[in-house]
């Protein structure tokens, strides 16, 4: 491909996608450090009511879902190429699936139960914003809703940082590791509206997440680390915020801070 054209479709992609979602979220934390509630006192949310109505609300999140999933079909679309296909080139296949679930648990034990300990110590120190995972009232039908959501959130970021932004930084010439650096950098720029500890840990989780693609050439372990996380931290959220209100819990009262443009 045409090096000026791969360098025009990378960022019409990430201008579409996770650049997009990046730059929200960067200047929704200048916003949040610019006013007179300190960032330990505000909050966020990340998966937010939509309606008043639990039918309507049902189906604008589903919608949602299902229109972020289109994104993640896109860039597979644009990774496919003739006699290839781009799905087993990434690794994003059921072919080795007891290796990737067994990869995906230890990255769990590896990069999830550390990040609640980075979440925990940010938010005693007043440098990470209280984030609400899911509502606390949430009725029975919203868990299979979050459920979707974490695969979301799972195939969207590690397919298009992982299996599309690899692929396409190699073409044009670059490293393993500046790739690893730069995807790690996207990856802590679009959590930088939680606070600074969830940039740290979103670097890190980068940086282990890019190595880890590199030597095993597969997204899947990668997909279902990052969906099996966020299902813990969405359906287990209220439950954690019961046990340490402290931690997890909800701010006291509203804020007034600012929240970000819903992202991938």
């Amino acid at each position: 491909m045409n090096r000026v054209r791969l360098r025009w479709e990378l960022g019409i992609v990430l201008a579409v996608t996770l650049g997009q979602s990046a730059l929200y979220s960067v200047l929704t934390l200048v916003r949040r450090l610019t006013i007179s509630v300190p960032l330990g006192q505000q909050q966020t949310a990340l998966n937010p009511s939509r309606d008043d109505a639990a039918l309507w609300d049902a189906l604008y999140q589903f919608l949602s879902v299902f229109f972020d999933l289109a994104l993640v079909a896109l860039v597979v679309y644009l990774l496919w190429e003739p006699g290839s296909n781009a799905l087993r080139r990434i690794g994003l296949d059921f072919t080795r699936f007891g290796g990737d679930a067994g990869r995906g648990i230890l990255l769990i034990l590896l990069i999830g139960v550390p990040g609640l300990g980075l979440y925990a110590a940010g938010r005693a120190l007043g440098a990470t914003v209280a984030v609400q995972a899911s509502p606390l009232d949430a009725a029975w039908w919203a868990v299979p809703l979050l459920v979707l959501s974490a695969l979301r959130a799972g195939l969207l970021e590690e397919v298009i940082i992982l299996g599309y932004l690899f692929d396409r930084l190699r073409r044009l010439g670059w490293g393993w590791w500046p790739i690893i650096i730069a995807s790690a950098t996207l990856r802590a720029a679009y959590h930088a509206y939680q606070g600074f500890g969830p940039i740290i840990g979103n670097f890190v989780m980068g940086i282990v997440f890019g190595w880890c693609y590199k030597r095993w050439g597969r997204v899947m372990p990668l997909v279902i680390a990052h969906t099996l996380i966020d299902v813990i931290a969405f359906v287990g959220y209220p439950l954690a915020a019961a046990l340490w209100p402290g931690v997890f819990g909800p701010v006291p009262a509203p804020s007034g801070t600012p929240t970000p443009t819903p992202s991938p």
